[in-house]
């Protein structure tokens, strides 16, 4: 089936299965591995894209489903420089083994997004979706504080 897409701002033009998700296409296809995958379930967030701005397991999204859609992978925050947030995750010890750490960029991403200054609580429920096993998440809410109060 034929898929049109742009991804991180450039378009392509697929052949993919009515079955492939778009997490397969993105790594597969089209060589962009920073996203993980992790627990193919939709549970662990790390296979997070951002689909016309929305954080999407992109596990268990269909590739067909993204006809025409903006995709945007962690390749494609910050367009090849660190953002503020990334560079508070570095300062506040938010990235540790990494594996989970680009499904948390895009996800707060999009919430730094929608709300620039957002509560701790909001914070929290935003993340409900990722997981982490290594920093116990304290760190990560500390980053996205810090890059808030940049902003301020």
């Amino acid at each position: 089936m034929e898929l049109h897409i742009i991804v991180n701002g450039r378009r392509h033009d697929l052949d993919v299965a009515p079955d492939e998700t778009l997490l397969q296409t993105i790594r597969n296809r089209l060589g962009l591995l920073g996203t993980k995958e992790g627990c193919v379930e939709g549970e662990c967030g790390a296979c997070t894209m951002l689909v016309e701005g929305v954080p999407v397991d992109s596990c268990l999204y269909p590739s067909p489903a993204a006809e025409g859609f903006n995709i945007t992978t962690i390749e494609g925050i910050g367009a090849g420089a660190t953002t503020p947030l990334q560079e508070a995750m570095v300062r506040a010890g938010a990235v540790q083994c990494g594996f989970c750490t680009p499904g948390f960029v895009v996800t707060l991403t999009a919430l730094l997004a929608d709300n620039p200054a957002p509560s701790e609580y909001e914070v929290r429920s935003a993340l409900s979706g990722n997981l982490c096993r290594c920093t116990g998440y304290a760190q990560i809410i500390d980053a996205v504080i810090d890059t808030v109060g940049s902003r301020r």
